[in-house]
């Protein structure tokens, strides 16, 4: 199923066991922020980017590494070299995902400056050669389609929650869905001046949701996420949106992972919501490289 019917999806999904693949992924892979700075074409769609200014490469770098190492605390976790030419490739889930049966996908970016991404023959090649994965390349059709960054994915039930916006239309969600083969997935708007589901959107291990309402054109998209996740579905703040706090991830059954800044703006309340889900917080300082508009969860890229 992929539908706009938000009425349909819910009671679908009401349907769906936590059996469709690991609700974490087995390992995760970064993509150093060389050449660090404001990507101009990104920052025509992207409000959270910062000014020229604001950019500090030799910090982004630094925080880069010590996100490497905390992660590697808890999952196998490589980084790839970053391009000089492609100041947006430290967020490389937009571009690479993977599937749990053997797939590996690459997407359809917007902007010319983040479609060179796509052509990395090191990154296809740990795919296809090293894990010997099968390809599914989105990125020569014409539709815009930016994966994990458009499309939250529950991989424990197959479900897709796919925010359109200048980053993600119809017909690309369309070839998404196929590619990660979800057993339902739901169309809807994301509210004017916001580019991506996972900015708003964070399913954690399957059964905790982060979300934060002013992100969505239709409220009750907020209260399908709320019903799907119910008792441990959390409704952030706008100050815990502004600050990233929606851009979470959860790469293991028991921590939740966040930029040091998006964890000072918890509530105690938020805190104490994800204690009862079942997680512990982890927070790493990510302040220079959120000047590029993402924060964590935008960095990590996850192998099934």
């Amino acid at each position: 199923m992929i539908t706009r019917d938000i009425d349909a999806f819910s009671r679908h999904v009401r349907t769906l066991a936590h059996d469709f693949g690991p609700p974490v992924a087995r390992a995760a892979f970064l993509v150093a922020p060389d050449g660090f700075r404001l990507a101009a074409q990104s920052a025509t769609d992207n409000r959270y980017m910062a000014s020229h200014a604001a950019f500090d490469a030799a910090r982004a770098s630094q925080e880069h590494r010590a996100l490497h190492r905390a992660l590697s605390d808890v999952i196998p976790t490589i980084c790839f070299p970053g391009d000089p030419d492609a100041p947006d490739a430290l967020f490389p889930n937009n571009v690479f995902a993977t599937a749990a049966n053997g797939r590996y996908i690459v997407g359809r970016m917007r902007h010319p400056v983040r479609q060179r991404e796509a052509q990395r023959e090191d990154i296809r090649a740990f795919f296809a050669g090293v894990l010997d994965y099968a390809e599914i390349d989105l990125s020569l059709q014409p539709h815009v389609c930016e994966l994990t960054g458009a499309l939250v994915i529950d991989r424990a039930r197959g479900i897709g929650w796919c925010g359109l916006s200048e980053r993600c239309d119809e017909d690309g969600a369309r070839a998404m869905h196929e590619a990660f083969g979800l057993r339902a997935t739901l169309l809807f708007d994301l509210a004017p001046g916001e580019y991506h589901t996972n900015v708003v959107l964070a399913v954690l291990a399957g059964r905790a949701a982060l979300v934060c309402p002013r992100g969505f054109a239709d409220e009750r998209v907020v209260e399908a996420i709320a019903t799907a996740y119910a008792p441990h579905a959390i409704v952030l703040s706008d100050a815990e949106h502004a600050g990233f706090a929606g851009n979470a991830i959860a790469l293991s059954h028991d921590v939740a992972w966040m930029s040091e800044g998006a964890g000072n703006t918890l509530s105690p309340a938020t805190r104490a919501a994800l204690t009862q889900a079942g997680f512990t917080l982890r927070t790493v300082p990510m302040a220079a490289i959120e000047a590029a508009g993402g924060s964590l969860r935008c960095c990590v890229g996850e192998v099934f």
